[in-house]
Parts: C-alpha cells; sequence; structure tokens
C-alpha cells in the first residue's frame, strides 16, 4: 500500500510540473504567432524567453555568448547567441578553461556578416560529437552590398540592420566583376566568412535554395557558394540541394495539412539550381537521387534529412552549414529536425525532457533566429506547423545517428514489427489520407491497476515511477519503456492554456468526416487517448523503441499547444473536420476549451 501511495504522490508531481511545462510552450506560440521578433526591440515577453533557452543551454553545456544588444551583428538574430564549447553536467561545468576566445570570434562575426544576405552571418547552432552544426543565409551579391540600407528596406520592410558599404562600390553584378577583374569587395568580405567557417571547423556547405541566384526586380540580390565564379569556396564540399520555400507551404495547408503526394512544380522558370551531391555521400544512403523531382514533401524531407545526419557522421572533425535564401524558412525546419532527431538519439541535449527541447527548439530556432510567424500564417504558409508534425515520419531507426550501438531497452531489430505495424493489422481499411495522421503509443504496466478500465476524459501520460522519471530527466538510461494513462488530481485539473473554454461539441461532432471527404469516413487522423487507437487483444502493446517514444511526446506537446493557440484552418471547411479532430486531441490529453482559435 505506501508503494502505491508512493506510485500516486510521485504521478501527481511529475502530472503538474509536465502541465506548467506543457503551458510554457503554449505561452511561447502565443506569444511567437502575434509579434515579429526584432533584438533592437524586446519585452519582458522576449526577456523570459531568452532567460528560458540560456538555462535550457546550461543544463548539458558549456557555453559563451556572442553579444547582439539591439540587433548591432544582426537585427533578426537573438541578443545572446549561444556558441556551445563542449558537454558538461552542472557539476563539473568549473572544472575546464574555456576553449574559445571569444573576442576572436565576436570579430569574426562583426567583420564576416556582410559576407552574407541580410548580414545573417554563419551561427553556431547544434554541437554534435564535438563537431559544429551551423545557419546562416546565402551569400549576398552586390546589389546588397552596395547600399546595405536602401536595399534592407525595399526588401524586408526596413526589419533589417543598416549597415552599409561605401558610396564607391561598383554597380555591377558578380560576373561582370569577376570578369573585370574587380572583385577586391568580394574577396574581402567573403574571405572574412570564410575564416570564419575555418574557424568553427566547417567542411561541408548545404545549400537548400531552388535557384543559384535570388532576383528581385530584375537584380541579382543574393548570390550562393556554388555560383562563386572566383571559387573562393572550392576548399569546401558543396552540396546543392534544392527545396521549395515557404510559399510552398501554402499548398500544405490547401491540402488540408497532407504532405504525402504534394509535389513541388521544379518546371518554374526561377527554378535553376539542380540536385547536386558528390558521390562520396550519396552512394551508401541507397537512395536514388536522379528521382528527386518526383518526391512528395514527406519523401524528399525524408531523404534530405538522412543525408544531413550521413554528412554529421561520416567526418569525426569536420561541421557543416545548412542555409536557404534568408535563413529563416527552411533553414530552421532542418536545423529543428535536426536537433529533434540527435536529441531522440539520446546524443544530445541529453537531460532535457520532450516539453524541454521542444521550448528551446521553438524559442532558439525558429523565434529568436526571426521566423516570421505571422507573416507566414496570414499567408497560409505553415512550414512552422509542418515541422513539428513531421516529426511522425522520422521516428524510425533509418533515421538514428546511431545505428550500430543499441540501444539497452530496445527490444526490436530493424525487421521486427513496430508498434504502428501490429496496430494496422487491425485498422487496414482506414488509411492515412491527411498528414496529420498519427498513432500516439499507450503501453500498460504489468499491474493490475493497469489493466483496469479508465475514463480516459481529461488525462495525462506520466511515467512509470521516481525511478523511470529520473532517467528520463537524467538521460542516464534508456527513456521509459513502461507509462500509464492516470487520471488527472482534482486539482491539477485545469486547461493547459490560460483562456481557452470548453470546446463546442458541435465542431467535434465533424472529426471524422468532411464536406469534400479529405479523410475516409470513420478515420480519425488525430487519435486521442480515449480513443486508444494502440489497444490490441488483452489491453497490452509491445514496448515503443525509445526514438519513437520521445519524437512522439514532442509532437504531441506540440499539438497540444498549437491547438489551444493558433489552430488549424481546413480549406475544404473551416469548421469542420481539421477543427473538430484538433478539439478532440485537446480534450483527451486535458487541454479543455470552448473554441479553437482558427
Amino acid at each position: 500500500m505506501a508503494s502505491s501511495s508512493s506510485l500516486f504522490s510521485d504521478g501527481l508531481t511529475a502530472s503538474g510540473i509536465t502541465s506548467k511545462k506543457n503551458e510554457e510552450i503554449a505561452e511561447l506560440i502565443d506569444c511567437f504567432s502575434k509579434i515579429q521578433y526584432r533584438a533592437k526591440e524586446t519585452n519582458s515577453k522576449v526577456e523570459r524567453i531568452e532567460n528560458r533557452y540560456l538555462e535550457l543551454f546550461g543544463k548539458d553545456y558549456k557555453y559563451s555568448i556572442i553579444h547582439n544588444a539591439n540587433g548591432e551583428v544582426c537585427g533578426h538574430y537573438p541578443r545572446k547567441i549561444v556558441f556551445l564549447e563542449y558537454e558538461s553536467s552542472d557539476h563539473d561545468k568549473d572544472r575546464f578553461e574555456s576553449t574559445v576566445q571569444v573576442t576572436k570570434l565576436q570579430d569574426l562575426v562583426n567583420r564576416s556578416k556582410m559576407a552574407r544576405c541580410r548580414g545573417r552571418f554563419v551561427c553556431p547552432v547544434i554541437l554534435y560529437n564535438g563537431k559544429h552544426i551551423c545557419r546562416s543565409s546565402t551569400l549576398a551579391g552586390w546589389g546588397e552590398l552596395y547600399g546595405r540600407t536602401g536595399y534592407n528596406y525595399i526588401f524586408s520592410g526596413g526589419l533589417e540592420d543598416a549597415g552599409a558599404v561605401s558610396d564607391d562600390v561598383p554597380q555591377e553584378d558578380d560576373d561582370d566583376a569577376v570578369r573585370n577583374g574587380d572583385s577586391q569587395l568580394f574577396d574581402k568580405v567573403r574571405g572574412h566568412d570564410i575564416k570564419l567557417l575555418r574557424y568553427l571547423s566547417v567542411r561541408y556547405i548545404c545549400d537548400l535554395m531552388v535557384e543559384n541566384k535570388k532576383v528581385k526586380f530584375g537584380l541579382n540580390v543574393t548570390s550562393s557558394e556554388k555560383v562563386d565564379k572566383a571559387q573562393r569556396y572550392a576548399d569546401f564540399t558543396l552540396l546543392s540541394v534544392p527545396y521549395p520555400g515557404c510559399e510552398f507551404f501554402k499548398d500544405y495547408k490547401d491540402r488540408d495539412y497532407t504532405a504525402e503526394g504534394l509535389v513541388f512544380n521544379w518546371n518554374q522558370d526561377f527554378v535553376d539550381a539542380p540536385l547536386t551531391i558528390p558521390e562520396s555521400l550519396s552512394k551508401n544512403l541507397n537512395i536514388n537521387w536522379r528521382e528527386y523531382q518526383s518526391w512528395d514533401l514527406v519523401k524528399q524531407t525524408q531523404n534530405y534529412l538522412k543525408l544531413l545526419i550521413h554528412i554529421i557522421n561520416i567526418d569525426d572533425k569536420s561541421g557543416l552549414l545548412v542555409h536557404c535564401i534568408s535563413g529563416w524558412d527552411r533553414t530552421p525546419l532542418f536545423v529543428s529536425l535536426l536537433r529533434l532527431s540527435l536529441w531522440a538519439d539520446g546524443v544530445i541535449h541529453a537531460t532535457l525532457e520532450p516539453a524541454e527541447i521542444l521550448y528551446l527548439t521553438i524559442a532558439y530556432d525558429w523565434f529568436l533566429f526571426g521566423h516570421m510567424l505571422p507573416d507566414r500564417l496570414s499567408k497560409g504558409e505553415e512550414i512552422f506547423f509542418f515541422c513539428f508534425n513531421f516529426l511522425k515520419h522520422i521516428t524510425s531507426e533509418k533515421f538514428s545517428a546511431v545505428k550500430k550501438q543499441r540501444r539497452k531497452n530496445s527490444h526490436f531489430r530493424d525487421t521486427d514489427f513496430t508498434v504502428e505495424d501490429i496496430c494496422q493489422l487491425k485498422r487496414k481499411d482506414r488509411g492515412s489520407a491527411t498528414s496529420l495522421s498519427s498513432d500516439f503509443s499507450l503501453i500498460q504496466e504489468d499491474s493490475p491497476a493497469a489493466m483496469g478500465s479508465f475514463n480516459y476524459e481529461g488525462v495525462e501520460l506520466i511515467s512509470a515511477g521516481p525511478q523511470a522519471q529520473a532517467a528520463w530527466r537524467k538521460g542516464r538510461t534508456s527513456s521509459p519503456q513502461n507509462v500509464l494513462w492516470s487520471k488527472h488530481h482534482p486539482l491539477e485539473d485545469k486547461p493547459l492554456y490560460p483562456g481557452v473554454a470548453e470546446a463546442k461539441s458541435s465542431s467535434s461532432s465533424s472529426s471524422n468526416q468532411s464536406e469534400n471527404n479529405f479523410m475516409r469516413p470513420g478515420s480519425n487522423p488525430l487519435p486521442v487517448p480515449g480513443s486508444n487507437p494502440l489497444a490490441v487483444p488483452g489491453g497490452r502493446c509491445p514496448p515503443v523503441p525509445e526514438r519513437q517514444a520521445r519524437l512522439e511526446m514532442v509532437r504531441e506537446v506540440f499539438l497540444s499547444a498549437y491547438s489551444a493557440t493558433v489552430g488549424l484552418k481546413s480549406s475544404a471547411s473551416p469548421s469542420g473536420a481539421i477543427t473538430g479532430l484538433l478539439e478532440q486531441f485537446a480534450r483527451g490529453v486535458g487541454l479543455r476549451g470552448t473554441n479553437m482559435i482558427v
């Protein structure tokens, strides 16, 4: 009896902590969806976000700060840019001296910012096995170098910092400058950029642009390493992996958030960058790269992520740079997927819980690096939502960075059935017509208490006991394999996000079908705990692999918070199935409300 009481008490404590962390996510997304971050315009909310991400980085790393007060270096980078030095727990952070000459790094950053579009310099954001994964924008062209202030105002509404070059810069494009031998300015600014890349030990540069150069109003306003005529970046390994821009994700939203079957139109006039990957990097991935133009959005994103993970694993010393044009849409998509994928493998941010790693990547990789969520939402370009909903597509060990190391608690071989395979045996007729479809794993203990019939209304997923909780928090062992659905304590039974009232039953009643039949009758793309889609005879499911469990938890927390704040709009039926599904999901995980913000 005492042990049962202790378990119940520990469960309530864990439930309260989890609820608070989930509320943080909802507050963050709500703030993110309403304001555009600018380093020179901060408020108390932004300051709390800054303090929180520094705290989360500090749990696992010793870091230095690249100062960007008031956006002096870049107006849409964090005011305190984290440079991760080495992994270190709280008790041994002072045992090592700093490995970085911070003043030198700051100087390199200040000098190199002019080389890249909008001043978005090469910035290290992930530390993996001593190697830096970096992000930036693409290279600036003559148009931007000549009169940075005027061009920034035209192309970004005056949001950028106003660094300018002298008026005697030649007003000619990149090609003419090289032909005439008058490329001293490029030599200077790109030389600083190359010095920064070398200081960070970056060897691989992954360019996501579908263009060789970005053209606006008939001018080449950006360039890229792959078309640098002087071949200044010849010592780096350059990869051209064209990926659709944020405008394409309007099609994703208009197809009711369905990425399967959505293929980019590669025949558009502005698309002139072919996929170019050195054979040494592509030959071992078992991917037919010649077919890339026929891939849908799911397969393309999966294959590019596999490539990036392969790159950071094949070289023990060299880092990676990922960039698109401005570096605030496609770039955070892949940076965030990389961070979450490596975290799910247990190789970075080892002590962070699902809600914590989610908070970190939203706050740092998206919000504080300038993703314009309010603008993207107004246009229906939901690349931000796609990123976290896409986690269901990378739960497999095929995306793991540690394939050769078997996890302690994993009972699956590569050829074994997964939980999804087993549960699909009873749901073959349901299909997966929408990108929202996913199964949330429910694993019950081998105890009589866990085998009973629970009321799943307003329940929360908690770990099975204090030892499992400690293992999860500290990352000393694999994540808990046994979890149970436990009733909320009345004192803890409160909305995940304040201000969201009771969900309308009329909306939830339409959750299984829409006017345009974008789902099959009877299907449920967003299962909730009450529906228990993974139940098998006897009330049990086999253990879920750790990677899958972690990513599913992150996605679940995100969908809960997103449904409480932003919500989704179905182009076919704005108040129909999509809204009803999210309301049903929100109630199922304890997020009660009366209306969805759509």
